[in-house]
């Protein structure tokens, strides 16, 4: 069925509801029962009156019976009801090609199931933040061994008060203020920790400078004024006193960030990008990075840091970047929507950004999909350069990047007219790390997750 055909499903839908017969319906919209039979069962197309006229007979705007009303619960049920038959959670498999037909005669049930699809990957992110915190966030082991310290000392001196029957009153009152004492210590602790989990949603609780330097970018957009300016800045002066990098290694990194930005707008300023982002807001064609580094004379890892650190754009496509040093450890992030990025754990090692790592200078344009309902999938390009430049001797620093770019939007409608799928036919289904990852039967995997799929 046709998605424009969800029409004649709907009227037929809401006349059983109503209790009309076709034969009433028809008569009251002023056509032909044989005609409304044709509607019905979507081998006619209603017309725009005879659309008003039913609809004025069921009693509902014409609004909600156009071929368009509901398209998007439609495909949102469709990514709900694929994404459960290819994980294998469904058992007996869903009827795949009747989703438009559910859409069409219960909107509210398919709207619900949307809905709550919708909540469970939510959920199941907030799950996976938190999983990975619990397994590798050192404040969150200080919080715990402060309770148990807290817990420990209450228990010992509650002992001796109720083991040690001829105390004097001098001592027991001293063990008394003990466990007061240690009692609020703990209520305290408990707090904490109570107040620590609950970041899970907006990643607080800052544990490292890096994190540091990602939130001050975060709040910025990626990207300040000053960085576009023909001469670099005081980059010390420009990050002294900002409230989100508390520690001098913070700033540190940020003055690192900076000139590094600058450097890369001055190589890529935003006249020389212009014609190759022309149309990309609108979604007619997708960037390639490649093009622009040939032609413009300049590094692809250059060109994909710059692409992530654009000035806001209206209709623009978000981008997505990660960078890792040699020994794979992710040294920044630019988070997006559906591609989660580890906190603290070693990240999903089929990534694109490691298997560019492992062979320098040879870059990567690969598809990707993540866990979720619907699977978001990303154009993912990589790169792997020497960082601090070239060398002939050992040891060499190596640097890998990965700009990644939703699928769903844009298209390319230059250099041969590929789509952005077809730029990159080749699909890898990748997770964030493994002790959160859905995918049990992955060749990579470290350890078994603690989520299930």
């Amino acid at each position: 069925m046709s998605r424009p055909a969800l029409s004649g499903t709907r009227i037929r839908a809401l006349r059983t509801t109503r209790g009309l017969s076709q034969t009433e319906l028809a008569r009251l919209a002023g056509v032909s029962p044989s005609y409304l039979n044709l509607i019905e069962y979507n081998r006619r197309r209603a017309g725009k009156r005879v659309l008003q006229a039913i609809a004025t007979a069921l009693e509902v705007t014409p609004d909600r019976l156009a071929e368009d009303a509901g398209t998007a619960i439609v495909q949102a049920l469709q990514g709900t009801v694929s994404g459960a038959a290819a994980s294998g959670r469904a058992d007996p498999p869903p009827e795949m090609d009747r989703a438009e037909e559910l859409a069409g005669r219960f909107p509210g049930w398919a709207a619900h199931l949307v809905a709550l699809a919708a909540r469970n990957e939510a959920q199941a992110r907030v799950i996976e933040r938190l999983s990975d915190r619990m397994a590798h966030d050192p404040n969150l082991s200080a919080a715990l061994h402060e309770i148990v310290s807290a817990v420990t000392a209450v228990q010992s001196t509650a002992a001796i008060l109720a083991d040690t029957q001829d105390l004097e009153p001098e001592w027991r009152a001293r063990f008394h203020r003990n466990v007061h004492a240690d009692s609020q210590r703990l209520a305290t602790a408990a707090d904490a920790l109570v107040a620590f989990l609950d970041t899970a949603e907006t990643e607080t609780g800052l544990a490292s400078p890096l994190e540091e330097l990602e939130a001050w970018l975060a709040a910025r957009g990626y990207h300040l004024p000053e960085i576009e300016a023909p001469r670099p800045a005081d980059w010390p002066a420009l990050v002294a006193g900002q409230a989100d990098l508390a520690s001098a290694a913070a700033r540190e990194l940020a003055c690192r960030w900076l000139a590094g930005a600058h450097a890369d707008a001055r190589a890529l300023p935003l006249d020389a990008l212009h014609p190759y982002l022309a149309g990309v807001a609108g979604g007619a064609r997708t960037v390639r990075p490649e093009v622009i580094a040939h032609e413009l004379g300049v590094g692809l890892a250059q060109v994909l840091r710059r692409l992530a650190c654009l000035p806001p754009q209206p209709g623009f496509p978000g981008f997505g970047l990660v960078i890792c040093d040699g020994s794979g450890t992710l040294t920044f992030r630019r988070p997006i929507e559906g591609f989660a990025m580890p906190r603290f754990a070693g990240a999903c090692p089929i990534w694109p950004l490691y298997q560019a790592l492992s062979m320098p200078g040879r870059p990567l344009c690969v598809q990707v999909e993540c866990p979720g309902q619907p699977a978001p999938r990303f154009l993912a390009h990589a790169v792997a350069e020497l960082a601090g430049g070239a060398r002939f001797n050992p040891p060499w620093a190596l640097q890998a990047v990965m700009l990644l770019t939703p699928t769903g939007a844009p298209r390319a409608a230059g250099e041969g007219g590929a789509s952005a799928t077809e730029l990159a036919p080749q699909l890898i289904k990748v997770g964030s790390s493994c002790r959160v990852c859905p995918r049990p039967a992955c060749h990579a995997r470290r350890e078994p997750a603690i989520v299930g799929g």
